[in-house]
């Protein structure tokens, strides 16, 4: 076993016991869905309060996860069925020695909603540019997760070693407080977390580095593992029907998209009405798992460089 599988296993007790009520009712027929504070699972969310789910036959409920990089571990101990890990953390997890496979598609990235994350820095810290950022401490929602590759990508781009700058994990739900705190220097958020920080003046924006994304490039997907996608065929199909129609409503009805995020979040209204909502997809293709293991070749995140990502996808 290697040293990230191994991570991951041990990671996997801490989630199994953090979340045992629910992977008691797992079990059964239950589907728990993990997804973290961020707009990109509003199609699921919209699923589980428009009755969606209920309608095509599911007992399907969201659950807040702290850390994009925990996911994997949940899905491991079946704390979760069906979580909502970014490309990253899922390819990761494969090249770790797990055996994830990718269900559903849940947000894409677009123009239109690149401001919706965002590198916040304390108001005092003195970063203003990509090369302020050497030797100072940024928290991330997940080492090696969508918001922090995609970071550092943009740091490299912009003439700076990500090597040079000290990432550390922070949950969305504790960043407002542990930028407040001076605990680190700047954050990589996203949706509601990001918008209650810049509201409260606790941290400004230095970049919204997304923007230099192409459109269509998923940033979090709906994953579980392979032998729970085999031996619930039935329910995976449900599942793929009920994103679908929800989908079409997250990108009509943003407002009936944030009342569902508020209620999964536990997010006040007048927070997340403030910012976009994540462009939902609900598909996922072999072509947009290569693009991410090329984003992550270029920063040495894979042992096994070229993955056979049409394995990846569950049938």
């Amino acid at each position: 076993m290697n040293i990230l599988k191994s991570a991951i296993v041990t990671a996997a007790a801490l989630a199994f016991t953090a979340l045992a009520p629910f992977a008691a009712a797992g079990a059964a027929d239950k589907i728990i869905i993990g997804c973290t504070a961020t707009t990109d699972c509003a199609s699921a969310a919209v699923a589980e309060k428009e009755g969606i789910f209920e309608k095509n036959g599911l007992d399907a409920h969201m659950l807040l996860i702290g850390l994009n990089s925990n996911i994997p571990a949940a899905l491991l101990s079946n704390s979760i069925q069906i979580g909502g890990p970014t490309p990253s953390v899922f390819l990761q997890a494969v090249d770790g020695g797990l055996d994830p496979v990718a269900v559903a598609g849940a947000s894409v990235s677009d123009k239109s909603t690149a401001d919706t994350a965002a590198v916040v820095a304390r108001p005092d810290s003195g970063i203003k540019t990509a090369k302020d950022f050497v030797g100072k401490k940024v928290g991330a929602p997940g080492i090696g997760a969508f918001l922090q590759v995609l970071f550092a990508q943009w740091l490299i781009q912009n003439g700076v070693d990500p090597k040079q700058v000290n990432f550390v994990e922070v949950t969305f739900p504790t960043m407002n407080d542990v930028l407040k705190s001076g605990a680190v220097d700047a954050v990589v958020t996203a949706g509601p977390v990001m918008a209650n920080m810049i509201n409260s003046k606790t941290g400004v924006v230095v970049s919204h580095y997304l923007e230099e994304l192409p459109d269509g490039k998923p940033q979090v997907m709906l994953a579980a593992t392979r032998s729970w996608a085999d031996a619930h065929p039935a329910q995976l199909a449900a599942f793929r029907k009920s994103l679908d129609e929800a989908a079409k409503i997250v990108n009509s009805d943003p407002d009936k998209a944030r009342e569902a995020l508020s209620g999964f979040t536990k997010i006040p209204m007048k927070v997340l009405n403030t910012i976009k909502v994540s462009v939902s997809d609900p598909k996922i293709t072999k072509e947009q798992l290569d693009w991410w293991v090329d984003v992550m070749n270029k920063q040495d995140m894979l042992q096994k460089k070229t993955p056979d990502t049409a394995a990846l996808i569950a049938k």
